[in-house]
């Protein structure tokens, strides 16, 4: 302005790009050799229903940055024992190891990555690099361009195998992508090789690294307390325990197929994850030892009740034991029988039972019933004697009906 100049900003703003247009970034095509490197990457596939309601369903990518072999697998979370299971089994699939794995800054994967200093990776997956002899490199932050062979695979698996396929389930999905990837995308004619990947992959699998004899156990390790109803909570549902293990702390492993349940290093339950929400999950055996315990006090109570009836009462029950295969079922009766008829008749009518031998609840009930029927009312006796029978004044008997009848047309001449 101070130098004479009247238009506007936008105008300079054209200039300026006309003058000195903004540089695009140029990035430098990357060359691996065989075997020594893979990229790993998330991509989401939206959501399906499980059960009464919806999850995340998310797909997990690794490529082998040589051959551009990949393994596709989808799961309903992207948590820590779900990466590396998905990790586990490509590498499973690929039936070796790549030297180094490219990965994002992942939390699953990655604490922290300071501006150039080198990433702080999780202890987990840090184990599980070790167990497979695998070197981590992670991404600078906001640099997805650094892994640009995964990046463009998990944009084909978008393209070409997710267009316009509708997923219903989990287990349909996983045998979809596993028919997709062995048929189609490791079959293709890559457009930068020239070459399909499992055929660059036939040259690249002598370089890539045995795999150890043993899987590394994937589960994610928690403590948990266990609550009064013996109940572990975990993802949004409820998983049963041993009845004695109520209350107590326990430690949980869970994986994408199973949930375990220790205590002191003792395997106590296994259960198979559900991915529901809301559920309560209970093994059938594990009230059966409270339902018992409970069972055998109501015992306990009901024979407490039933000794304080009579001093002969712990003879007679001896007694309902040797000779019936019920007998809580009799001592059951005959408490409930006090309750109506009262202690001492119940009392009495067991010591009439023992003095005859009759250990039964039937008899004590009959006892009972028997001495508290009520009768009728007694009244005038009347006696009958042989000579009030003989002064009876009877009516005469009428013979007119023993007649015969004379029809009124016959006329007495032919009457015989």
């Amino acid at each position: 302005r101070e130098a004479g100049y009247s238009g506007g900003r936008s105008i300079l703003w054209k200039f300026v790009h006309q003058v000195r247009p903004r540089r695009q970034p140029a990035f430098l095509t990357l060359n691996f050799a065989p075997g020594a490197c893979a990229q790993i990457d998330w991509g989401c596939a939206g959501s399906i229903p499980v059960g009464s309601t919806r999850r995340r369903l998310s797909f997990l990518v690794m490529v082998l940055c040589y051959s551009r072999k990949l393994y596709l697998e989808f799961t309903l979370s992207e948590t820590i024992e779900q990466f590396l299971a998905c990790q586990q089994n490509a590498l499973q699939y690929f039936g070796a190891a790549p030297a180094a794995l490219m990965i994002d800054n992942l939390k699953t994967a990655v604490l922290s990555h300071p501006r150039g200093q080198p990433a702080v990776l999780h202890p987990r997956y840090l184990d599980f690099a070790r167990h497979y002899g695998l070197e981590i490199r992670a991404c600078n932050v906001r640099a997805a361009h650094e892994k640009g062979r995964v990046e463009r695979a998990i944009g084909y698996v978008k393209q070409n195998f997710l267009a316009g396929l509708e997923l219903t389930s989990l287990a349909a999905a996983n045998a979809a992508a596993a028919r997709w990837r062995d048929e189609v995308a490791n079959r293709r004619l890559h457009g930068q090789t020239r070459q399909t990947p499992d055929a660059l992959f036939a040259a690249e699998r002598a370089q890539l690294r045995p795999l150890p004899p043993t899987l590394y156990d994937v589960s994610l390790v928690r403590t948990v307390s266990a609550t009064r109803c013996f109940r572990v909570r975990f993802d949004g549902n409820s998983y049963s325990v041993p009845a004695e293990y109520a209350g107590t702390r326990l430690n949980l492993h869970a994986d994408p197929a199973q949930l375990r349940l220790y205590h002191r290093d003792r395997l106590i339950v296994e259960h198979v994850r559900s991915y529901d929400r809301g559920r309560d999950i209970e093994n059938p055996d594990h009230p059966r030892a409270l339902l018992a315990q409970r069972r055998k006090a109501r015992t306990q109570q009901l024979l407490q009740q039933f000794l304080q009836l009579s001093p002969q009462a712990e003879a007679y029950y001896n007694e309902l034991q040797r000779r019936r295969l019920n007998a809580t079922t009799h001592v059951h009766k005959i408490v409930a029988l006090a309750e109506i008829y009262g202690p001492d008749a119940v009392a009495r009518a067991m010591a009439d039972a023992t003095e005859f031998a009759a250990y039964s609840s039937e008899y004590i009930a009959n006892l009972l019933e028997a001495r508290h029927r009520q009768l009728p009312p007694a009244g005038a006796l009347h006696l009958t004697r042989a000579q009030d029978l003989l002064d009876l004044d009877l009516p005469a008997a009428n013979l007119n009906l023993y007649q015969p009848s004379i029809p009124k047309e016959n006329t007495p001449d032919e009457t015989r």
